[in-house]
């Protein structure tokens, strides 16, 4: 998931801003005790996800994987006033510690984490969103697409997490179902005459798109 050299990697950490405490807490707790500490978005990214939140200013934000609440607390900085953040993940095992940090930040209230399947929960929501954070199974890209692009307001976003692969994209040798799975969802993004996308290779990748019809 690194593809910038260490020292130039570190150097664009120094030179953006810190993240906040609470931030810091949950990435070092995270790393202690959950397994997979990589799936956090972490001081880089998470600065990303909050300036173009505060770029957006969605007053309703969907995001498909919560994981421990680090990148669901980054992007509520940049909310609306009075916006709110509905953000989904299966894991129960997750939710004590992730609930924690949600309760002790001052976006609580705005912040409504829901654990089950994705799935299952995104045909009963009502809401049209103004932004939506997917970073999820990968296997599951396309069908998170289609079930949220019609629920995402003309003129909103989407960021999708992860659509370089650690690099397994562009390499054909590669053909286990995850990383199919991204090129297909890739190819169907940069096909799709109602959206503009950008893929900015920010640790993982970034695909950001706007929806225009």
């Amino acid at each position: 998931m690194e593809f910038l050299p260490h020292d130039i990697q570190s150097y664009a950490e120094q030179h953006s801003s810190s993240e906040p405490d609470l931030l810091k807490r949950l990435d070092s707790e995270t790393h202690l005790k959950v397994m997979k500490p990589r799936m956090l978005s972490g001081h880089l990214q998470g600065r990303v996800l909050s300036m173009l939140t505060h770029m957006i200013q969605p007053e309703k934000v969907l995001e498909i994987g919560t994981y421990t609440g680090y990148s669901a607390l980054c992007m509520a900085e940049g909310l609306a006033p009075g916006g709110m953040i509905i953000t989904i993940d299966k894991n129960e095992e997750l939710e004590p510690l992730t609930r924690a940090y949600f309760g002790k930040s001052d976006f609580n209230d705005q912040i409504d984490f829901r654990v089950g399947l994705a799935l299952d929960l995104i045909p009963q929501l009502k809401e049209t969103f103004d932004l939506v954070f997917i970073d999820a199974d990968k296997v599951n890209y396309l069908n998170y697409f289609k079930l949220v692009i019609e629920k995402v307001r003309r003129g909103g976003y989407m960021i999708v997490d992860n659509v370089l692969w650690s690099g397994k994209v562009a390499d054909r040798t590669k053909t286990d179902k995850s990383t199919q799975a991204m090129r297909d969802f890739n190819r169907l993004i940069q096909e799709d005459n109602r959206v503009e996308n950008v893929l900015f290779p920010i640790r993982d990748g970034l695909m950001v798109i706007r929806k225009i019809s």
